[in-house]
C-alpha cells in the first residue's frame, strides 16, 4: 500500500464524486484510480464484488463500499471538530433528507441511462421511464421548495458548507446530466447548485457525465 487511501472509479459518478470533494474538504489525502463500470467492470469487482463505485481501499488494505458507508468511515477518522453533518438532531435529519431527496433523484436519473445503455430502443419500457421521471420531478420540486427556504442563506444547513451542500450539488449535477433533466423548473435549486459549481473545489472534481457503455454483454 501507498499510504494512502485509495478512491477507485469515475468523477461523472456523483457517488464518487462527493467522497472526493469530502476527502479534500476534510484534509484526508487520498489517490484515485479512474476506473470506469462499464470499461474496468472486471477491474473494479476484485474490490468490490459488485463492480460498482465508489470503492475506497483503506491504508489496511480493507475496502469499503457504498458513498453513504464511506463517508461515515470519513467522519469518524476526521473527528467531531471537522464534521460535515450538523451536530445539532434538527438540523442534522434535515440534511440527510435533502441529502436522501438528491440522492434518489441521481439513483432515477442512472435507471433512465440504464434503460438507454443497456437495452436497445425497442425494447425501453415507457411505463417504467415515466415512472422514473415523476420519481425525478418529485424530488427535484422538493429541494426547490428547500432551497427557496433557505435562499437568504450561504449554506442548507448551518454556517458553512456541509455534506448537505456538498451533496445535493453532486447529486443534482448527476441527475441532470444523466437523464437528462433540465434544472429551468427550479430556479432556486439551479441557483445554488450554479453557485456550488462555480467553486473550485467543485471544479477540481468534476467530469461530465459519460455513459458506461459496457465492453460486452451483462451477465444475467
Amino acid at each position: 500500500m501507498s499510504g494512502r487511501m485509495i478512491l477507485i472509479g469515475m468523477l461523472d459518478s456523483s457517488y464518487v464524486r462527493r467522497v472526493a470533494i469530502t476527502l479534500d474538504v476534510l484534509g484526508l489525502p487520498f489517490e484515485r484510480r479512474d476506473w470506469s463500470v462499464g470499461r474496468d467492470f472486471e477491474r473494479i469487482r476484485e474490490f468490490n464484488p459488485l463492480g460498482r463505485v465508489p470503492a475506497l481501499v483503506l491504508d489496511s488494505g480493507e475496502t469499503l463500499i457504498e458513498s453513504a458507508v464511506i463517508l461515515d468511515h470519513l467522519e469518524r477518522i476526521a473527528g467531531p471538530q471537522h464534521a460535515l453533518l450538523p451536530s445539532d438532531p434538527d438540523a442534522r435529519r434535515r440534511a440527510q433528507y435533502l441529502i436522501a431527496l438528491a440522492g434518489n433523484a441521481a439513483d432515477k436519473a442512472v435507471l433512465v441511462a440504464m434503460e438507454r445503455i443497456f437495452r436497445p430502443a425497442e425494447k425501453w419500457h415507457e411505463p417504467f421511464l415515466a415512472r422514473c421521471r415523476t420519481q425525478i420531478d418529485g424530488a427535484l420540486a422538493a429541494l426547490e421548495q428547500a432551497c427557496r427556504a433557505r435562499q437568504a442563506q450561504p449554506w442548507l444547513a448551518g454556517e458553512a458548507m456541509s455534506q448537505a451542500d456538498i451533496s445535493l450539488t453532486c447529486f443534482v449535477t448527476h441527475a441532470s446530466e444523466a437523464a437528462p433533466w433540465p434544472l429551468d423548473a427550479y430556479p432556486a435549486l439551479r441557483a445554488r447548485v450554479a453557485r456550488c459549481e462555480a467553486l473550485p473545489l467543485f471544479r477540481k472534481y468534476y467530469v461530465p457525465f459519460d455513459a458506461p457503455i459496457p465492453t460486452q454483454a451483462p451477465s444475467a
